[in-house]
């Protein structure tokens, strides 16, 4: 019983000493990577520093130095939305790096994605990034100047939005009264059309009024001669008839 606890005793620590061994082996594989990094870095090869920051970064991914070497070389060769998002990871654990006494490395992270943020226009980022790299390095004066040029590209960028909107607000307008006076221009031509055809229908009506009016005079004059040259006729008969019995008695 006492060997078979040895035997694991011993397992254990074998397993632990492999274990500090590795662990010792990846942190000399991270520091030479980090080493040669900062050396390729130093001599301006930022695409070489960067390949040598990603080596330390596949044995360590938590390394905090190479992730933030790997920001500053993307950064360098203006590789903005792949620098923005080492820094990112490093500023959701501020708190822990300003614990740490890294306050430097953190302002300077914020002060690179200040400048991001102006490179993309986002003056409003821009601004708060610089607030935040001030409040950890108070006498950053590159920092201050950069700030207060964010400021001021800002309230040029908002002014520029509300002039915008306001010639967009007065184009609609126009745009809404032209609309109207065409409708009401069209309104107007349907009523004028709608009042020719009234006036051209009033006027057959009229036309057809007055023509059997006169249809009618004519029929009625046309009767009344009738009669009337009936009646000379009768009347002529009958002298005729009154002459012949004249003549008659004479006889």
């Amino acid at each position: 019983m006492d060997k078979m606890r040895r035997i694991r005793k011993s397992m254990i620590w074998m397993g632990a000493l492999l274990f500090c061994s590795g662990a010792v082996f990846a942190q000399k594989a991270e520091r030479k990577n980090v080493r040669e990094g900062n050396k390729l870095y130093g001599n301006e090869k930022f695409t070489e520093s960067e390949i040598a920051y990603r080596k330390s970064l596949e044995v360590n991914p938590r390394s905090v130095e190479g992730t933030y070497n790997l920001g500053n070389a993307l950064y360098k060769q203006k590789k903005f939305p792949e620098a923005a998002e080492q820094y990112q990871l490093l500023t959701g654990i501020a708190e822990k790096m300003a614990e740490t006494e890294e306050e430097a490395r953190l302002a300077n992270i914020f002060h690179n994605l200040g400048d991001i943020s102006m490179q993309n226009k986002e003056y409003d980022k821009s601004v708060e990034a610089f607030k935040q790299s001030l409040r950890l390095n108070p006498a950053d004066d590159e920092t201050r100047y950069n700030l207060a040029l964010a400021q001021k590209l800002l309230e040029n960028q908002q002014n520029e939005n509300q002039d915008q909107n306001q010639d967009q607000q007065n184009q609609d307008k126009n745009e809404d009264q032209e609309n109207k006076d065409d409708q009401q221009q069209q309104d107007q031509q349907q009523q004028q059309q709608d009042d020719k055809k009234e006036n051209k229908t009033q006027q057959e009506q009229q036309q057809n009024e007055q023509m059997s009016r006169d249809n009618a005079q004519q029929m009625l004059d046309a009767f009344l001669q009738d009669e009337k040259d009936t009646q000379e006729k009768v009347k002529k008969a009958q002298a005729q008839q009154q002459q012949r019995r004249k003549t008659d008695k004479e006889w």
